[in-house]
């Protein structure tokens, strides 16, 4: 099931803006397991490249960062007053 935004785009909207986060992240999360699952492929099938691992290694971790800014700019809510 797709994600979807229902109602108005209102980028002034702190919930509109943490939907767009959360889509730019994931992303980032898909670019990141085609564009690293491509190169290990193609690193089975022919030489090795010595840097392989650090290229995934450090957009691993500029992953991890995207996701904790992601968590950490997620709208307040408010606490529900008992009825």
């Amino acid at each position: 099931m797709p994600i979807r935004w229902y109602g108005p785009a209102n980028p002034e909207d702190p919930t509109y803006r943490h939907f767009a986060r959360i889509v730019n992240l994931c992303l980032h999360g898909g670019a990141f397991a085609a564009i690293n699952s491509g190169l290990w492929f193609v690193q089975g099938l022919r030489h090795p490249w010595s840097h392989l691992d650090w290229f995934t290694g450090t957009w691993a971790v500029l992953l991890v960062v995207h996701l904790a800014v992601v968590v950490g700019l997620r709208p307040q809510t408010e606490p529900q007053r008992p009825s």
